[in-house]
C-alpha cells in the first residue's frame, strides 16, 4: 500500500507540474496576444494561432485542475478517522482554495483576451 500511495502522491505532483507548465504557456500567449495587438498592424494569423493555443491551455488547465479539487475532495472526506485530521483538512482546503482562485484568474485572463480581440476585430 505504501509503493502504490508514493507512486500515486508522485503522480499526481507531476500532473500538479505539467499544470504549471501549462499556464506559463497560457500567461506567454496571453504576453504574445497582448503585444501584438499593441502593434498598428496585427498579424491576425499569429493572433488566430495563440488563441487558439490559449483556449487550449486553458481549456486544460481548468480540466486537471478540476480533477485535482475533485481527487483532494474525495481523499478529504473518504478516508477513515485516524486521529486527529485538522491539519490535514486545513491543508487540503487551502489546496482546493488555491486551485479555484488560479482556475478564476486563468477565465478572467481567458475573457479580458477575447474581449480585446473582438475590440480589434470591430
Amino acid at each position: 500500500a505504501d509503493t502504490y500511495s508514493t507512486r500515486n502522491e508522485s503522480f499526481r505532483l507531476r500532473l500538479l507540474e505539467e499544470v504549471e507548465k501549462e499556464i506559463a504557456v497560457v500567461l506567454q500567449c496571453a504576453g504574445n496576444i497582448v503585444l501584438e495587438l499593441s502593434k498598428d498592424k496585427h498579424n491576425a494569423s499569429l493572433l488566430d494561432r495563440q488563441l487558439v493555443q490559449f483556449q487550449t491551455s486553458i481549456n486544460r488547465v481548468e480540466s486537471e485542475l478540476s480533477a485535482q479539487i475533485r481527487y483532494l475532495t474525495q481523499v478529504a472526506t473518504g478516508q477513515p478517522h485516524e486521529g486527529s485530521t485538522y491539519s490535514t483538512r486545513k491543508d487540503c482546503q487551502m489546496s482546493l482554495n488555491r486551485a479555484e482562485y488560479a482556475k478564476v484568474k486563468l477565465g478572467e485572463l481567458g475573457r479580458t483576451c477575447e474581449a480585446m480581440l473582438e475590440q480589434q476585430q470591430i
